[in-house]
């Protein structure tokens, strides 16, 4: 490009292959012929209307309502003044050349030359009302990708897919083919199958389609960003395709017949008849919109799959988006759009005819997701309008949702999903733990994708518990017509744990000695009883164990271990329950059997560590140990005194939902009451619960949740070793008992 005065009022040249664009100080757009030995022919005048600024040339845009309005709009990365906007809407985009060209859910992919001066593929985010336009990414070079003529040379065949990504075919060093997404920036997918002749027939979202001439196959796969897998694979004979979420439809040999292979399930799962007068050399498919064509000057039409509709449109190269398509009017030199509820046709745009008789996806393309049109002006600058057509309501198309039972280990992504939709939309994804309880939200958009990877924290940074959850993704399409929601469940492993949970597994667990020496682990299994158990074996009569939280940060509950001589231990949590003394541990200190009741009411402190709470046989007197976040406890604090009357007391987790533990006591009188724990290592006043409670009672265990609903539960054994359940109401209170074992003659049950 060259700068110079040439004549009086004109300030602006720009070079093309055989001509040069002169603009003057009023506005008008001239072409000089070139003459092929340096010199030009008499200027021709083609528009009015342009403006030189910053280097680049582009349209004079003028607000037609509001020419005089202050403020600043963004076109083309530069800040024009308000007049600047068009007096249609749209976008003008400059650039130095296009070689390649597509638009799909609102992301503009084109071949440009880069800042180094090698053609790269370049994207763009466009507004949804095509007002405005994110600056370019350059995302790789082009170079080595495969071509086709085109009018400005050879272009690239690109195919953008709806989530950013985009289809390309790269040329091996052998000279054949191989179809790749490009998924971020110089980053490409695996190669699919390779040949000589390859072309992209469709993609959308995570799966493609393409033609091997060489091989006369048509290979359809999918690329699954988080969970890899060969089972969408589908091989057939070469043919009319396209592509609508999971869904591969293809031309049969039948006229007019088109099926549909779900590519998830692999089978063929419908078939409809077009009313096409032959077997079809050409599909689209958007939505409940099905466009065929007879090839490039035969018959063409659309069915309408919701009403069970034959349309007729015109013939020629066209691009299908939601309610309508666009052609190249190469005779009239005109980018024709047809909407199909109305039957209307009408101009978008002036295109010529040029050289090539099917431009598309070189001068102009159309997103099938976000309704607008992009074309390539006389100017090389990308012109984005809008269709004004009003689309179908917003919906799921296809989505790759993560396994339902992820772990939080040290990986960062916990849990990653994806959605794509039919339309850019904005969206949500709301977590809710199995109390219904809003954990994490995400937001996101405006795209045609929505694409979550969550860490396995709440909103407030920690790590959730383990167990299961609800997810929820609602998204509102751009143009705000309705909303559009889907939901699931997962169950997470390895997350934070529940009160009593040993196995990370959330529910609650209990802990038995027996008379041979076995340290048992119950399982709760969330069905509110204990289906399996696992043993370590060696312990010694008088052995108290406190199924404790987690002390090191590794989010398996430790076990804390009084042996009989008064050493109090800390287990490493294995989060399978199963020690053995010599297990690693390590020492908390001596003397703990000064203290006839050890137990954790979860995390009274607020610092969310679990706390442990001991009794001095001696006073009555109560004391807190509070974790230190350091794998050991703090000095004993003595916070209630003259509880020698209780003859149960157990830590019983958030028994009524503001995330700090509280305790239950029994008086010896046959009165349960509850302490709710305040957060600042102390408890409210106690509030009875029950009278006249348990007087054949020996063990009271404030085992967590058992029954899966979210609440923490209660769980008894009497002097003849039957196990019963009372159902936490999540209000501080609990339900009648429930009989659940039998035969729980055990030393000691924690």
């Amino acid at each position: 490009m060259t700068f110079r005065k040439l004549n009086p009022g004109l300030i602006f040249v720009r070079s093309y292959s055989s001509a040069v664009g002169v603009g003057d100080v009023d506005g008008v757009l001239y072409r000089d012929g070139g003459n092929g030995r340096g010199g030009f022919s008499s200027k021709t005048r083609l528009a009015t209307g342009w403006i030189y600024l910053g280097g680049l040339l582009m349209r004079h845009l003028l607000r037609r309502a509001a020419a005089a309005t202050a403020g600043l709009v963004a076109v083309a990365g530069l800040g024009l003044p308000a007049s600047a906007r068009a007096e249609e809407p749209g976008v003008v985009i400059p650039t130095g050349g296009v070689w390649g060209l597509d638009f799909a859910g609102g992301v503009l992919h084109s071949v440009e030359t880069a800042p180094s001066g090698d053609q790269a593929v370049v994207t763009r985010l466009v507004s949804p009302d095509a007002t405005s336009v994110a600056a370019p990414v350059y995302e790789t070079f082009a170079i080595g990708m495969k071509t086709e003529p085109c009018e400005a040379g050879a272009c690239v065949m690109l195919r953008g897919n709806g989530n950013g990504d985009t289809g390309v075919v790269a040329v091996q060093p052998d000279g054949t083919d191989r179809f790749h997404l490009l998924i971020s920036k110089n980053s490409l997918s695996p190669g699919a199958e390779s040949g000589s002749g390859m072309r992209i027939t469709d993609v959308t979202g995570r799966y493609y389609v393409y033609d091997v001439a060489s091989t006369a196959k048509q290979y359809a796969d999918d690329y699954a960003r988080y969970h890899p897998t060969d089972a969408n694979s589908l091989t057939r004979k070469t043919g009319a395709g396209s592509l609508w979420g999971a869904g591969l439809w293809n031309a049969s040999t039948t006229a007019g017949v088109v099926t549909v292979t779900d590519l998830e399930q692999q089978k063929v799962t419908g078939t409809v008849a077009t009313g096409a007068p032959c077997v079809i050399k050409e599909l689209q498919v958007v939505g409940r919109w099905l466009y065929w064509s007879c090839g490039a000057d035969g018959p063409a039409g659309v069915y309408d799959r919701t009403a069970g509709r034959k349309i007729s449109v015109p013939s020629g190269p066209a691009l299908v988006s939601d309610g309508y398509l666009v052609r190249h009017d190469r005779t009239a030199g005109k980018l024709m759009l047809t909407e199909f509820r109305s039957g209307v046709t009408r101009e978008v745009a002036d295109l010529p005819a040029g050289r090539t008789a099917d431009q598309r996806r070189q001068t102009w393309a159309v997103d099938k997701f976000g309704g607008d049109i992009a074309y390539l002006g006389p100017d090389q600058a990308i012109h984005v309008v809008p269709s004004g057509v009003p689309a179908e309501p917003l919906t799921k198309i296809e989505s790759e949702v993560d396994y339902p039972y992820p772990w939080a280990f040290e990986d960062p992504r916990v849990w990653a999903s994806t959605w794509q939709l039919s339309r850019p939309a904005n969206w949500a994804l709301t977590l809710k733990d199995r109390a219904g309880r809003t954990v994490r939200t995400v937001r996101g958009g405006p795209g045609a994708e929505v694409d979550v990877v969550w860490d396995g924290k709440g909103d407030d940074g920690q790590y959730v518990l383990s167990g299961p959850y609800t997810w929820t993704v609602t998204a509102t399409p751009v143009d705000g017509a309705g909303t559009a929601a889907v939901s699931g469940t997962f169950t997470l492993g390895h997350g934070r744990q529940g009160h009593h949970d040993q196995r990370g597994a959330y529910y609650g667990d209990i802990v038995t000695l027996n008379s041979k020496g076995g340290l048992t682990t119950h399982e709760g299994g969330g069905n509110g009883t204990f289906p399996t158990k696992e043993t370590g074996t060696g312990w010694s009569a008088g052995t108290v164990a406190v199924p404790f939280g987690d002390m090191n940060g590794d989010r398996c509950a430790e076990l804390l271990v009084r042996m009989p001589g008064g050493e109090l231990r800390r287990y490493d949590g294995k989060c399978n329950g199963i020690y053995s003394p010599g297990s690693t541990h390590a020492t908390l200190g001596t003397g703990w059997n000064a203290y006839n009741v050890l137990t954790t009411p979860g995390d009274l402190t607020g610092d969310g560590r679990a706390d442990l709470l001991a009794r001095k046989s001696s006073t009555g007197d109560l004391y807190l140990f509070a974790d230190n976040g350091a794998g050991k406890l703090k000095a004993g604090v003595r916070i209630r005194t003259g509880w020698a009357a209780y003859n149960l007391i157990a830590g019983a987790g958030d028994l009524n939902g503001d995330g700090h533990g509280d305790l239950l006591t029994r008086h010896k009188d046959g009165t349960l009451y509850w302490y709710a724990g305040l957060g600042t290592g102390q408890f409210k006043e106690r509030v009875k619960i029950f009278s006249g409670w348990g007087g054949s009672y020996v063990s009271l265990i404030g085992a967590g949740d058992i029954t899966g609903d979210g609440k923490a539960d209660l769980v008894v054994r009497d002097k003849s070793g039957v196990l019963y359940r009372n159902n936490g109401n999540g209000k501080g209170g609990f339900s009648s008992k429930t009989k659940i074992a039998t035969g729980w003659t055990y030393l000691g049950v924690f």
